[in-house]
């Protein structure tokens, strides 16, 4: 399928949602600018299946757990699922209190043009980092889409810059916290695994409770972030529960632990038959990981679309709401029509465009295996369930992109003394490098010869370094670490500009 047919395909989509807009509400005042922000709202729904969804299923597919079409279609099931099953009826109009709704006076048009302008500028620099390969946040896209239509509207006093600044927090905690658990629990699988003698009886012991863990992670994750939207509903379904706005640490774990205690005594007797069926060997305890891999990246799916389908729908839904009742509401319930734009459209998107980050994910970035990518699966769960009892800001994103880094740098790390060719033919260089040092130390008064040695020590060196950087990137490719960088930094500031200029446009055609 080539670009412009899958082209054609997403705008087939946006024109449908903006078709079933004027069919629904053509006699509601300001009924275009509902079309033209329906269209946008699809646009942005498209943009996230694309790009975020990608960090869910790429490092199963990198791994090989699970095929392209296979992490599309498990993919698009639980998003969809999540978004309309547990993506709640109502959504905050500001995106996480980023900007002073007082800023636009009390008038719904410009609080309008505003939300269509982050919309539209979210999707764009999405668009233009999914073309650059980049896994970027959806959440900071919409942050910055909203800041610069606030700035524009009101000017800069009108940002809540406490809340900006945890943002760029998020920058640096997110993938540091992903990397290190991600690592961590990597680590515990070569040294309780790998490094034994005994594989496969250490596999037997160790598989089923890193799996547990994997459900309790898993099932507290769901809880805490797919089910705070629908806690209301749960509620009734389980009126034993304490009466809570929405799930606590303390009953999400406990969801989780009665979850991992039911894993542990399905697990354990299917991984000791299957175990007696393998090689001791790394390749035949992989596949001991592959199963799990592909429930994770369901749950992480349902879980996404749960939660972040909001980037999507929310700036509509209060559009919507805006235009229906001819003011600006802090709250804004979410109609169905819009919850399936955002659902749906996130499927669309992720079967049209999510090929292209779900490989530079899957294997761009590091080379994975069940086990490392367990490992990253296993670290966006962990860190969201960290991060929400400590109220720190994270990324979902930024968790997963820095899980496949931290498996990477600690293959690195591990493998430093390693005994493979490229790790060999750097030692060698190494000794060629000092065995010259030692006769330039040694020569004495041939200023001769001194000259010539500095030469060829400078030349030696040269082709170590050269074989160092060859070593690194076979773990983990720095050129793709640097250029997702940047693309996190700059991307608040990005959509906030684009966010700005679609502003002004909009309200110069409105006026």
């Amino acid at each position: 399928m080539n670009n412009l047919f899958k082209t054609i395909l997403g705008a087939g989509f946006a024109v449908a949602v903006a078709y079933y807009v004027n069919l629904a509400f053509g006699g509601m005042a300001h009924s275009g600018f509902l079309m033209l922000a329906g269209v946008f709202g699809a646009y942005m729904a498209m943009n996230i299946g694309a790009n975020d969804v990608a960090n869910n299923v790429g490092p199963a597919v990198g791994a090989g757990a699970l095929t392209i079409l296979g992490a599309v279609t498990i993919a698009s099931i639980f998003e969809a699922s999540g978004a309309l099953l547990a993506g709640g009826d109502v959504v905050g109009t500001i995106k996480k209190g980023i900007i002073d709704p007082v800023a636009f006076s009390g008038d719904p048009m410009m609080f309008v043009y505003a939300m269509a302008a982050a919309l539209l500028s979210a999707a764009i620099w999405l668009t233009l980092a999914t073309a650059l390969k980049a896994p970027v946040s959806t959440t900071h896209s919409i942050v910055g889409g909203v800041m610069g239509a606030g700035i524009a509207a009101g000017g800069f006093a009108i940002v809540s810059w406490d809340t900006m600044g945890k943002i760029v927090a998020s920058w640096i905690i997110s993938p540091l916290l992903g990397g290190l658990i991600a690592a961590g629990f990597l680590y515990i699988i070569k040294s309780k695994i790998l490094y034994k003698d005994d594989r496969l009886s250490s596999a037997k012991k160790i598989v089923p409770i890193l799996v547990s863990v994997m459900a309790w992670a898993f099932l507290t994750y769901i809880t805490l972030k797919g089910f705070k939207h629908i806690w209301s509903d749960v509620l009734e379904f389980l009126p034993f529960l304490p009466e809570t706005k929405k799930p606590t640490i303390g009953v999400a774990s406990s969801f989780g632990l009665i979850g991992a205690i039911i894993t542990y005594i399905l697990v354990k007797p299917r991984i000791s038959s299957k175990i007696s069926n393998l090689n001791d060997n790394r390749t035949d305890i992989n596949t001991l990981f592959t199963i799990p891999l592909i429930f994770a990246a369901a749950m992480l799916s349902f879980a996404h679309g749960a939660n972040d389908v909001a980037n999507a729908v929310g700036p509509l839904a209060a559009i919507y709401d805006a235009l229906s009742h001819a003011t600006i509401s802090a709250k804004a319930s979410i109609p169905l029509w819009v919850m399936v734009t955002g659902g749906v459209g996130i499927s669309v998107g992720l079967t049209l465009f999510g090929p292209r980050l779900i490989k530079t994910v899957g294997s761009e970035i590091t080379e994975l295996d069940p086990m490392r990518a367990f490992s990253i699966m296993m670290a966006a769960a962990i860190t969201v369930v960290i991060a929400s009892q400590l109220g720190l800001p994270v990324s979902s994103t930024h968790i997963a992109v820095g899980g496949v880094f931290g498996v990477g740098f600690l293959r690195e790390w591990l493998d430093r003394k390693g005994t493979d060719e490229k790790h060999q033919a750097l030692q060698e260089q190494l000794k060629v490098v000092e065995k010259f040092k030692t006769e330039l130390k040694n020569i004495g008064d041939d200023y001769k010869r001194k000259v010539e040695l500095f030469e060829i020590i400078k030349a030696e060196k040269k082709k170590a370094k050269a074989l160092k950087k060859i070593l690194k990137e076979s773990y983990v490719k720095r050129g793709m670490v640097n250029k997702i960088i940047a693309a996190w930094i700059i991307t608040v500031p990005a959509a906030g500009v684009i966010s700005a200029i679609v502003f002004f446009i909009i309200k110069g055609i409105g006026a």
